[in-house]
């Protein structure tokens, strides 16, 4: 189920997985996992009790998943099962989605993806302007995901990189 066509209510604090590519999706792909999230959820189970969860396809660039664990929490094998299908999207796709040494950012409106080396660099020699924002892949509760996953540089974790 996607995020949009779900019954989450935003003030809710859901249990939240952000699986970054280093690259926008084209529409095949785009479709491939929607397709794929739309059948793994609705099967998705913790210890035989189905997970109540929901997706949601963000900036054409991130896989969020939103987990309600209210009604049953995620255990480390249905995180696992789940951590199988995006190694299999990752694989088939080459979408980087588990190298976590990259920044993504807005920049005039448009994601861009970096190594985190380069991004780096990018910002101490002036090649970045100092007036973009930032997306934070650490965020795991839905409502964090909905205030402080985009950030201005200078009050996201990249801040440190800048006077």
């Amino acid at each position: 189920m996607k995020i949009e066509e779900s019954e989450i209510v935003e003030t809710n604090d859901y249990r939240v997985l952000i699986y970054p590519a280093s690259r926008p999706f084209t529409s095949k792909e785009s479709k491939v996992i929607a397709e794929k999230l739309y059948d793994f959820l609705g099967g998705w189970a913790a210890h035989g009790k189905p997970l109540s969860a929901s997706f949601k396809i963000e900036k054409n660039q991130f896989i969020i998943i939103a987990v309600d664990e209210e009604k049953e929490m995620a255990s480390g094998c249905s995180i696992d099962s789940l951590n199988g299908l995006m190694r299999e999207l990752d694989s088939e796709f080459q979408l980087g989605l588990f190298d976590r040494m990259k920044a993504s950012f807005l920049q005039n409106g448009e994601v861009k993806t970096m190594k985190l080396q380069d991004f780096r660099n990018a910002l101490k020699n002036g090649e970045i302007s100092h007036d973009i924002e930032v997306f934070d892949f650490s965020k795991s509760t839905y409502v964090a995901f909905l205030s402080d996953f985009l950030l201005p540089l200078r009050r996201s974790w990249a801040g440190i990189y800048v006077d």
